[in-house]
C-alpha cells in the first residue's frame, strides 16, 4: 500500500533537517530518501532506518527488528533495515538524529561504496576522451 498524502507530509516535516526529502518506490516499498540518499523505508506507516555495525545495537535494544523477506525459492533475506523503537516516535529530534546515522550508514554501505567508485571511473574515462580530442 502506497502512503498516504498525510503521512509523506508528516515525514517530511519531521525529516526535513536531514536534507531535502523525498520518497521513491523501491522494491515495492516506499523508501524515504534524504538529499537523494536512501535511508529507510516506510513499511505500514512504520519507519525502517539503514542500521550498520555501530548502529545495529541501538535499534535491538530499543526493540526494533530487521526487515525481513522469502525470495521465491524459500531463502529467508534479514536485510539490514531496522525498524525504529516505538519510543522514537514522541521523540523528534532523537529520531532525527537516528536518521542522520542511517544516512552515514548508508553512504558507507557496500553498494554506495560501489556506486561512487563506479561513477569516480566513469568520471575519469569521460575526462580522458576530453583531454585526447
Amino acid at each position: 500500500m502506497a502512503l498516504s498524502a498525510a503521512y509523506r507530509d508528516y515525514l517530511a516535516e519531521l525529516l526535513g533537517p536531514v536534507g531535502k526529502f523525498s520518497t521513491k518506490r523501491v522494491f515495492g516499498l516506499d523508501g524515504i530518501m534524504a538529499d537523494g540518499v536512501l535511508l529507510g523505508f516506510v513499511i505500514d506507516e512504520r519507519i525502517h532506518f539503514r542500521a550498520d555495525e555501530a548502529t545495529v545495537a541501538h535499534y535491538r535494544d530499543g526493540g526494533g527488528k530487521p526487515f525481513t523477506f522469502t525470495k521465491a525459492n524459500g531463502e529467508l533475506i534479514v536485510t539490514s533495515y531496522y525498524s525504529l523503537p516505538e519510543r522514537l516516535y514522541d521523540e523528534p529530534e532523537e529520531l532525527v538524529r537516528w536518521a542522520r546515522r542511517a544516512r552515514e550508514a548508508a553512504l558507507k554501505s557496500p553498494s554506495a561504496l560501489a556506486r561512487a567508485t563506479k561513477r569516480a571511473r566513469q568520471a575519469l574515462k569521460t575526462t580522458k576522451k576530453s583531454t585526447l580530442r
